[in-house]
């Protein structure tokens, strides 16, 4: 199994120790379930070792990866600060009780309306992006009489081979001021002299799923030197340094295994090395792991509603479900684990191509999926479906969302219900 809170037991797949047929005949299909004790432990492996291995530092849950009220409970209570990327997820947060001062607020279009309601909640940071925000932020921080904490977002330059999509520490990037092309060192330059931000440090973020721990080194390279320079030119050391995104995680047997807590402390022993050689006071370290702290603590269970085949071609599975819960593989062909939930004991041997039901012809979960040949009636379940599913799901078709359920030993409970077709219709006038 790909992760340990996967398993079988009497020929039914279970998930955090429970029965995932059962779970699927109590609460109906399409279903997220989501293991709280596995987001803790994800939660508690990057917080433990940051503070471990360096000598200040936060870890700070990207919520963009999933975001509902009890998540943001759970990560609070783990002591996590969180990174939002919109004023609804922001919304959220505040809403869940999540303490502002660990909220830093992201994003390359704020908008006034964005950045006002930002500092109504009292958010902790704004991570601004661009001399046209970081002039709108000072104008309304002086506005409210304030001093707002920032941190300015560069691109390091460095492309760490991830998919395109998720790709944003290059130099051409829509993200951030380049390194590169000096243009950063004027950008700081700029939020220093303005009289109402506290500039509070660097943001960088050089993507998603990433593997080679070489990739945080390099980033962290040249964001320190890039530090030494700001202090030579301009006389202003960094209170902290955000690195951006957390480790990639395994979606199916063909992905590497990361020890996350080991791959820490050499980061960790690489930026310390690297402020001693450059004459640096060792900042606060920023890491925004989302994928990793709740990826692999999802699952997603269906119903199969038919086995179609087309001799010389390919075989179809239908499930009551597809894009608009997981429109992952329609974007990115992005890799899953699939198993039948109630047939665990047969052999795979039929290989299919699982299709959602959307009125779409791209609307796939996976292809080449072995499986015991599947039955209308038959529970069908994706693994390692925590991140950038609940996230992104919509409407199409209008096809109302799944309910979240938070599974949490022999308790299960639910954190966001089914949408009904009246949620559908409740805006309309």
């Amino acid at each position: 199994m790909i992760c340990s809170n996967i398993g079988q037991a009497g020929g039914r797949l279970t998930f955090a120790g429970r029965d995932t047929v059962a779970l699927a005949e109590q609460y109906g299909t399409p279903l997220y379930l989501m293991d709280e004790q596995r987001i803790r432990h994800n939660c508690r492996i990057y917080k433990e070792n940051m503070d471990r291995h360096f000598t200040r530092a936060l870890p700070l849950y990207a919520s963009k990866a999933l975001a509902c009220r009890r998540l943001y409970e759970i990560v609070a209570e783990e002591g996590l600060g969180t990174d939002v990327v919109s004023p609804g997820e922001l919304y959220l947060a505040k809403s869940a009780g999540f303490p502002m001062e660990r909220v830093f607020f992201h994003g390359n279009a704020k908008t006034d309306a964005d950045i006002l309601f930002a500092m109504g909640c009292g958010v902790g940071y704004f991570v601004v992006d661009n001399p046209d925000e970081l002039s709108a932020v000072d104008r309304y921080a002086g506005e409210r009489g304030i001093h707002q904490k920032i941190l300015l977002r560069v691109t390091p330059g460095i492309d760490p081979h991830t998919f395109e999509a998720v790709s944003t520490g290059k130099v051409d990037s829509k993200f951030g001021i380049p390194i590169e092309t000096g243009q950063a060192l004027e950008f700081v330059q700029q939020a220093l002299g303005l009289e109402h931000v506290q500039v509070m440090g660097l943001h960088a973020h050089v993507g998603s799923q990433v593997f080679a721990s070489t990739v945080f080194y390099d980033t962290a390279d040249i964001m320190l030197r890039f530090l030494a320079e700001l202090k030579e030119k301009l006389g202003w050391e960094a209170e902290m340094l955000n690195l951006g995104g957390g480790y990639g995680v395994r979606y199916t047997e063909q992905d590497p295994t990361v020890d996350i807590g080991y791959e820490l402390s050499t980061v960790g022993r690489h930026i310390k090395e690297g402020c001693a050689r450059l004459g640096l006071a060792e900042p606060m370290v920023l890491m925004e792991p989302g994928r990793s702290i709740v990826a692999d603590a999802g699952m997603t269970l269906y119903t199969v509603q038919s086995t179609k085949r087309i001799p010389g071609y390919r075989s179809y599975v239908a499930i009551d479900g597809g894009m608009t819960d997981n429109p992952r593989y329609a974007l990115y062909r992005s890799a899953y684990t699939v198993y039948l939930a109630n047939k665990m004991d047969a052999p795979r041997d039929f290989v299919c191509t699982v299709g959602g039901r959307c009125c779409e012809s791209g609307d796939m979960i996976q292809e080449n999926v072995p499986l015991p040949e599947p039955e209308r009636g038959d529970i069908l379940a994706v693994c390692t479906t925590g991140a950038y599913n609940y996230s992104m799901s919509s409407n199409y078709n209008s096809i109302p969302r799944p309910p979240i359920v938070m599974v949490d030993g022999e308790r299960d409970y639910v954190a966001v219900r089914r949408e009904t077709f009246e949620d559908l219709a409740a805006r309309e006038v």
